[in-house]
């Protein structure tokens, strides 16, 4: 107690005679003598300690710089259509190939294709690796051509500088459409607004080519049909428009169907219900969708201007249309003859013969003493000789006199007979069966313009 009394009377005396200044820097050191701080220093970490700690890990790495080649890209695939300058070696040194695996690719497929034959338009897959980052260093894994829709070449890497090559054939789907239309002036004409496509139209044309006259035998509100396949690529793609299977002209209340049909002779035509073939000895038209500019008989003569008889057809088309042979025969005459032009003639048996003339070339091969098929081009329209436009003047000789080739009256081609006949007959019903359970409809409709 009286140590309290007098530190109290020792504090009133300080107080007294030192200035408050010191007096408060005095209680301030009080904490600092007499407060133990080990503890605190204690917690607080050594910011040094890990600067100096050495362990065998971090003292045996060694850093290596990043190469391209640790992280090469990835292989890609790439399809590019052929455009109309583009050659296989112009595609692939583009993207960025070497001329070496340029050379092995053509070596490899030397015996299976012809890399000149790629057309603009055409599709060609390759597999490409990117040998770096750099543009246009690449490396072929694979390539992938198709020369038609049911074929595709595959030349592809088998080791580090070698390639195999293989062919396999692609999956096609067929679909069958059909169409039914009224004639509005044209067959074609009418046809085409209806969606039919072009070459399905050409094709069936043909098929009737024998018996109708396009040009003549057509009224308004006559009626055709049309059965065709349409054939996909895997893709779905539509790839092109296949054979016709079923044929129907209305003509005056006239009805006529021919079906496709494939003897076991492997002879391929079309047949009446009776089993009669469409295809007669010579044509009556032949050249595909050309007018009928000048019939058989007198007429004017447009250039000489007086009445001539005109022992042909005319058909107007544009130069250059191919011009096919009416029948089976051969070549007799072929030269430029006078008035006619640039001429050929084919004899096809001992009483018919046919002459073309006006043309503008002969096709490759068609020369004196060649045997040609009916159907084959020998040909092609032109305005050579006396003429006024391209066009082509046909005539039919019969025992070496010309004759109207529209009143000739030529025999049916095959009759079939007996088990053909019958085999026939079970065909013809699976196409009319095909035929019936399709919608009227054609599924490429075309707008009028």
């Amino acid at each position: 107690m009286k140590f309290v009394t007098a530190l109290i009377w020792a504090f009133r005396r300080l107080v007294a005679k030192v200035p408050l200044g010191v007096l408060l820097l005095i209680l301030s050191l009080v904490p600092v003598l007499f407060i133990d701080w080990t503890s605190t220093y204690a917690a607080r970490p050594d910011l040094n300690a890990d600067r100096n700690k050495d362990t065998a890990t971090t003292s045996s790495v060694r850093l290596f710089p990043v190469l391209e080649t640790d992280f090469p890209p990835p292989t890609y695939t790439k399809v590019i259509k052929v455009g109309k300058k583009d050659t296989l070696t112009s595609i692939l040194r583009r993207e960025g190939i070497s001329l070496i695996t340029v050379s092995q690719i053509q070596k490899k497929l030397k015996n299976i294709f012809d890399p000149r034959s790629i057309k603009p338009g055409q599709e060609i897959e390759l597999q490409i690796t990117p040998l770096s980052s750099r543009i246009k260093h690449n490396a072929l894994e694979r390539i992938v051509l198709r020369p038609d829709i049911y074929n595709e070449i595959i030349v592809e890497k088998v080791g580090k500088d070698s390639f195999g090559i293989r062919s396999q054939k692609v999956p096609i789907e067929t679909r069958l459409t059909k169409s039914i239309g009224v004639i509005d002036g044209s067959l074609y004409q009418s046809a085409m607004r209806a969606g039919v496509p072009d070459q399905v139209i050409m094709r069936f044309i043909k098929i009737f080519s024998w018996d109708v006259d396009f040009q003549r035998g057509i009224r308004r509100g006559d009626k055709y049909q049309v059965m065709y396949e349409v054939l996909y690529t895997k893709e779905g793609k539509l790839a092109r428009f296949g054979r016709i299977k079923y044929a129907g002209l209305n003509l005056q209340g006239r009805h006529r169907v021919l079906y496709r049909y494939k003897t076991s002779k492997g002879l391929i035509d079309f047949f009446d219900k009776k089993g009669f073939s469409a295809r007669k000895p010579l044509m009556l038209t032949p050249i595909d969708g050309a007018r009928l500019s000048s019939g058989y008989g007198k007429r004017r003569h447009p250039i000489l201007g007086y009445n001539k008889m005109h022992r042909g057809l005319d058909f107007a088309a544009p130069v250059g249309t191919p011009i096919y042979s009416a029948g089976d025969g051969i070549i007799v005459e072929r030269r430029r003859k006078g008035f006619y032009g640039k001429f050929i003639r084919v004899r096809h048996n001992s009483r018919f013969e046919t002459a073309y003339a006006h043309l503008s070339s002969y096709k490759r091969g068609v020369v004196v003493g060649k045997r040609v098929r009916q159907g084959q081009v020998i040909g092609f329209v032109g305005s050579t000789g006396r003429s006024t436009g391209p066009h082509l003047h046909y005539e039919v000789r019969r025992n070496g006199k010309a004759v109207n080739p529209r009143r000739i009256k030529m025999p049916s081609g095959i009759k079939l007979k007996g088990r053909e006949l019958r085999k026939y007959e079970r065909a013809r019903k699976e196409i009319i069966n095909q035929y019936s359970a399709l919608p009227d409809q054609n599924p490429f409709p075309v707008s009028e313009k």
